[in-house]
């Protein structure tokens, strides 16, 4: 067992390495290409992510045609621009912002939410927003469990790129994840984290 792993946690050292220790942000990948059914897998286990009132508002959209990455890599900014066009596999994360249409049938407990809770868009973009994100940070380690590298980005221009792929204007895309096996020189350096101390307190 790794020095470092945590005997406290469940998962053995293994996956603890897997999805948090060893794993990191990939910047070069493989030619290896990721299927649908790899993609498919990674979804049924991250849908059980945890979200308010079970919204789900996390929509993918995969970039698998050329003409699809020259028009997803013109809204990157300069450093993201290459790796993503030579990855296997890129994909889009957004936020729908009418998420709310499925609160009856995701949520039916409280079927009246949809109408009493989000009729104002503005409650529904805010709600979105901090409910993709959390499933945002599901799907990268999805794609760890699979045992694919990620390569999420946030360098790009939001609004541009949210009406490039979402015209209708429902849609806020939260991140961009490059997704395959790690290539040559993949990884950066390993930044510092805080401790523990650092970061938790009690009260």
């Amino acid at each position: 067992m790794p020095a470092d792993a945590n005997t406290e946690i469940l998962l053995d050292a293994e996956a603890q390495d897997l999805l948090f220790r060893n794993a990191r942000t990939a910047n070069a990948f493989t030619d290896e290409p990721v299927t649908d059914a790899q993609i498919q897998a990674i979804y049924d286990l991250i849908k059980y992510a945890p979200t308010s009132m079970n919204q789900q508002p996390l929509r993918i959209v995969l970039v698998r045609s050329q003409e699809a990455r020259e028009r997803l890599v013109g809204h990157l900014t300069d450093g993201n621009k290459e790796k993503t066009a030579k990855a296997p596999l890129t994909a889009i994360l957004a936020a729908d912002f009418e998420f709310h249409e499925s609160l009856p049938r995701v949520y039916p407990r409280f079927p009246q939410a949809k109408d009493l809770l989000f009729s104002e868009r503005s409650v529904r973009e805010q709600s979105a927003a901090f409910n993709g994100a959390i499933q945002v940070g599901y799907f990268i380690l999805g794609v760890r469990a699979a045992g694919l590298a990620a390569g999420p980005m946030t360098g790009f221009d939001a609004a541009g790129l949210s009406k490039e792929f979402f015209p209708e204007g429902d849609h806020r895309v939260l991140a961009v994840v490059n997704i395959g096996k790690p290539g040559e020189n993949a990884w950066f350096a390993r930044s510092p984290r805080l401790d523990y101390e650092e970061v938790v307190t009690s009260v």
